[in-house]
């Protein structure tokens, strides 16, 4: 897939789920969350890149942990999503957060301007990730660490029929290689082949539990990768979209609940002094 391409998809269609984001996955994803900042081990005074920010899950508690004496920049490759920090941090008087809109493989920084890098569950969209890793790697201080958690292994998350259901309505080739990061090492190899040194990785499971059908339809569709597609779809192939990936989570039903398995991984690794 051309990569100019893929990033416009990402672009716009994180633009359609950036109001829609923090409901459908704001709890969800906390232990991703948790897991890389636990990794990242935040300290007073550090200056931090927050790549792929979305709507600042990692950027806000990023902030608390380094202070008004540290900063933290938040980018993403999506407007919308970068407004919605923006407009936070304003509305909470946190003067410690900068935003910009920017691609993850050419970063507009500096080098060496960073003391640690984060990217939490971005860099299953960039086309280029290894590139992304070596741009995170160049704006860290000698020493620095980076830290990403991706999406495990497709047979591990119960969700993952949402790309087939919806390239079978509108060819939207939102994440070609999504899993590709998330299969075995590959995390940690490809940090290791950007520069990184003393890299170490974890795999765990989560359970993405949602309230209804509703509630796992919209985080499915109108909050995550697919948006862009799905803003395209008239109502018979939401309908349809709906019941397919209805029918694929079957077995994570309990009554009108849903319990759906996922896997991450998180990795870190230092730059070498």
């Amino acid at each position: 897939m051309d990569a100019k391409l893929q990033r416009r998809i990402q672009r716009y269609g994180w633009d359609k789920a950036a109001p829609h984001y923090e409901k459908y996955w704001q709890e969800q994803l906390a232990p991703s969350r948790e897991r890389l900042l636990a990794r990242a081990d935040l300290k007073p005074g550090e200056h931090v890149l927050d790549i792929a920010c979305g709507t600042g899950l990692i950027t806000f508690p990023a902030a608390e942990s380094v202070g008004p004496s540290g900063s933290v920049v938040a980018t993403d490759i999506s407007a919308a999503m970068v407004a919605y920090v923006a407009d936070e941090a304003a509305r909470r008087s946190i003067g410690h957060i900068t935003t910009a809109r920017m691609d993850a493989e050419s970063l507009q920084f500096p080098d060496a301007t960073f003391d640690v890098a984060l990217c939490g569950l971005g860099l299953m969209y960039v086309p280029d990730p290894l590139q992304a890793m070596r741009e995170m790697l160049r704006v860290l201080e000698p020493g620095g660490r980076m830290t990403a958690v991706v999406w495990g292994a497709r047979n591990r998350c119960g969700w993952a029929e949402i790309f087939p259901i919806v390239d079978a309505l509108v060819e939207s080739d939102v994440c070609p290689m999504f899993f590709q990061l998330g299969t075995g090492e590959r995390l940690s190899m490809t940090m290791t082949e950007a520069g990184f040194v003393s890299v170490s990785a974890e795999r765990f499971g989560t359970l993405l539990k949602y309230a209804n059908r509703e509630d796992a339809c919209g985080g499915a569709f109108a909050g995550g990768p697919v948006a862009l597609a799905y803003s395209r779809f008239d109502d018979n192939m939401r309908g349809e979209a709906h019941a397919e990936y209805l029918e694929s989570i079957a077995p994570y039903a309990h009554g009108d609940r849903f319990e759906i398995p996922g896997e991450f991984v998180v990795a870190g690794g230092r730059k070498p002094l």
